[in-house]
């Protein structure tokens, strides 16, 4: 009988997955549920081949695992069989608690409460199913293990989740400068006082996964394009919401319906069992064909905002490197206001999103990267590079965009 399942992934060509817990794991209905999750959400309003699942990427991060055990084993760490199979487990879950359109739900459908949260309860409900055997995944998972670097290998500056995503959404994307050498950096990991550091020969290969990260972030997650379409179906789903909650019946799916109707936080979800079963029923289709009905909603917002997500009819951004001042977003509300016949303060929350967005690529007192050298001594890489300006990477960028419908 064949030991593994194959899969052909176009990043990594053949991923091989071993039959048993880890295999069981690949086919429970919650991790299938990821295939119909989009890993990139809506940067496929820029860039259209951005239409990979958060099954694929959490394969690809389970094959970089196997990678960085193997390569760690023969350098003489000590890795017990049931801690590299813990370890491939919990990182294959680490995404399985993301809804549809990842964090949009987060602060629209649900409150309080974060995917890392719900994927944990998740991996507690599969752990139920198969009889404990996730004890040691969940363990490691939560960094209570006493092996610090297995948790660093699935949560830290240098996880297996980022080295995937990276190499994986710059493939799909086509921004070829986003291709970072994830083989070389694994090739490069080792264990010191039970901490991953990365070895000299490596720093190139750091240096460019460093500047890499920053301009994915910046050229495709926090794209404006983008955000400002995310922020359309924020509006979207809240106006759905808020309607629901004034009593008016609103399409959605059974599942759908269940996030519209009540206020599930943190405390909801702990007193509701159902409610994790119903957000295992979410995904990116219960969005799609719920706007496909409230395109011809009598409600002119719900309909203005469907349409403009169904026809990419993007809010228009203005991007500031200082705040936005009260007079211009006083104006664009009473433009919507007049134009749509609709309230300053219906325009205000619906129809247009004034946000703060910032990212710090490489935090050193967050989570450094430790460079180790032959003789022995080590150096952050903060320290170590010649190249990288890490003062530079770490500063906080910081940008205001407002978002506003448009009416051409």
């Amino acid at each position: 009988m064949n030991e593994h399942k194959i899969i052909n992934d176009p990043v990594f060509g053949f991923i091989k997955i071993p039959r048993g817990l880890l295999y069981d794991i690949v086919q429970h209905p919650l991790m299938q549920r990821l295939n119909r999750i989009n890993q990139l959400g809506l940067a496929s309003v820029v860039y259209p081949g951005a239409r990979h699942t958060r099954f694929q990427h959490s394969l690809g991060a389970f094959h970089l695992m196997s990678e960085a055990i193997l390569s760690l084993q023969q350098k003489g760490n000590f890795i017990f069989d049931s801690e590299a199979e813990a370890v491939q487990a919990a990182i294959l879950m680490h995404d399985i608690g993301h809804g549809p359109f990842s964090h949009v739900l987060e602060n629209t459908l649900i409150k309080g409460i974060s995917h890392e949260e719900i994927s944990l309860m998740m991996m507690e409900q599969i752990n139920r199913h198969t009889g404990g055997q996730l004890n040691l995944a969940i363990n490691i998972f939560k960094g209570e293990y006493p092996k610090n670097f297995l948790h660093q290998l699935i949560s830290s500056q240098l996880d297996m989740d980022r080295l995937d995503y990276l190499r994986r959404d710059s493939f799909y994307t086509g921004v070829t400068e986003g291709n970072i050498g994830s083989a070389r950096i694994i090739k490069m990991l080792n264990v010191v006082n039970d901490s991953l550091v990365v070895e000299s020969k490596g720093i190139y290969s750091l240096e460019n996964y460093l500047t890499t990260r920053r301009l994915m972030y910046w050229q495709v997650y926090l794209h404006k394009t983008a955000v400002a379409c995310e922020k359309v179906l924020v509006n979207t789903l809240t106006r759905a919401k808020d309607l629901t909650r004034q009593g008016k019946c609103v399409f959605a799916s059974p599942s759908l319906l269940y996030f519209l109707e009540n206020q599930v936080d943190a405390k909801w979800f702990a007193t509701h069992e159902e409610a994790l079963q119903r957000y295992g029923d979410l995904d990116d289709s219960d969005i799609w064909s719920a706007m496909k009905a409230w395109k011809y909603s009598e409600d002119k917002i719900l309909s203005t905002l469907a349409t403009d997500m169904l026809n990419r009819h993007i809010f228009k951004v203005e991007v500031n490197e200082i705040p936005v001042g009260e007079e211009r977003i006083t104006d664009i509300a009473a433009n919507i206001a007049s134009k749509m016949d609709i309230s300053d303060e219906e325009a205000r929350r619906y129809m247009m999103s004034i946000n703060t967005i910032q990212k710090d690529m490489y935090n050193v007192e967050d989570d450094s990267i430790t460079i180790l050298y032959k003789d022995g001594t080590m150096k952050d890489i903060s320290e170590a590079s010649e190249l990288l300006n890490v003062q530079l990477l770490s500063k906080k960028i910081r940008k205001y965009y407002l978002c506003y419908q448009r009416f051409e």
